[in-house]
């Protein structure tokens, strides 16, 4: 096996979702070469010869060489866990190599941006800090084709109990939950932060259950306000049984996208969507991260972008992406438009 990249260093690499997303790159590009890195080496390059072409590395974030030493070894960083330290992220300039973070709350983005505005011209820096590191945003950016304008934009998503993934995932969602003094939403055309009752919602499974659910503000919530201008934005996310769970399957993870506004057509026009994957959040997350990859290092949607920051959707096309997320097992159907939809 051979490859002009030096190895893509996945920091994270032997938890859930980091095992799943070097699969995925493995089977999209099998010849690029991987670095499983984590803090216990056994583990790391275990999960390296599971994936194949890989290797096992040991990170230690509390270093500014992450423990890796100075020489240039990687042609990208990747990082599942919170960085507290920005120390992967300095690493990734220092070499002048694309970086990819997942883990940031939409309150807890000035470090990263700050670190960016202070090295603009060292290295592509990509926040995809999505849902599922962008499994709400491609779909609802290709729905959204069909339209001219839209007021109306309202995510539902469903976590279930059994699919948190591991350890980093957990940490996650306690910080952000737990810290976020309120979520992000836009409201009659204003930036609106939803908190107490204003964040309280209900979510309406694929199967027509309706669950307790409460705002919750990834940065689909600013890159859609950004990018489609409409009036009202909002994800809700429900942490509860999955519809095929209550069936007595596996779990699953829901995305159900509401979309009011007006056609093309000239024509009021309301939508609803509904996105499930079988096997839960962890295949989703890994195939956004390793588009992310394939794209920073242009070896798919053109040529690899120059050093500056950049959100996901700005680089890789809808139609690609929601195309990707059919082929590894996300499936698609059209719901029944609700009164509240609008």
């Amino acid at each position: 096996m051979s490859s002009k990249f030096q190895p893509v260093l996945i920091i994270g690499g032997s938890g859930v979702v980091g095992t799943h997303a070097a699969k995925i790159i493995r089977r999209l590009h099998p010849a690029l070469p991987i670095a499983v890195g984590g803090r216990d080496l056994g583990k790391a390059e275990a999960v390296a010869r599971e994936v194949g072409g890989a290797i096992g590395v040991s990170v230690d974030l509390g270093r500014a060489d992450l423990g890796l030493g100075d020489e240039a070894r990687f042609s990208a960083v990747v990082i599942f866990l919170k960085d507290e330290k920005l120390s992967s992220m300095r690493y990734a300039q220092k070499h002048g190599i694309p970086y990819i973070s997942l883990s940031s709350g939409t309150f807890e983005v000035g470090p990263e941006v700050a670190q960016y505005i202070h090295a603009p011209d060292t290295a592509p820096i990509l926040l995809a800090s999505h849902w599922l590191a962008g499994a709400a945003i491609f779909p609802v950016l290709d729905f959204a084709r069909a339209y001219e304008a839209i007021d109306t934009i309202r995510i539902g998503v469903l976590l279930d109990e059994q699919d948190m993934g591991g350890p980093a995932a957990l940490d996650d969602y306690n910080r952000i939950t737990g810290l976020a003094p309120a979520a992000l939403t836009v409201k009659d055309g204003k930036l609106h932060w939803a908190a107490g009752e204003d964040s309280k919602a209900r979510y309406q499974s694929v199967d027509g259950v309706e669950l307790d659910a409460v705002a919750y503000s990834p940065f689909d919530i600013m890159a859609l306000a950004a990018r489609t201008h409409a009036g009202n934005v909002r994800l809700d996310l429900a942490y509860s049984v999955s519809a095929s769970r209550r069936r007595g399957d596996a779990f699953s993870t829901e995305i159900v996208i509401d979309i009011a506004g007006r056609g093309k057509n000239g024509e009021p026009l309301k939508q609803r969507h509904e996105i499930v994957h079988p096997e839960g959040q962890a295949p989703l997350t890994a195939l956004g991260v390793a588009l992310a990859v394939e794209r920073m290092l242009g070896l798919a949607g053109g040529e690899a972008p120059r050093a500056g920051l950049y959100l996901p959707e700005v680089l890789i096309g809808a139609d690609y992406y929601v195309r990707r997320m059919k082929d590894f097992g996300a499936s698609f159907a059209e719901g029944k438009v609700t009164a509240d939809a609008a």
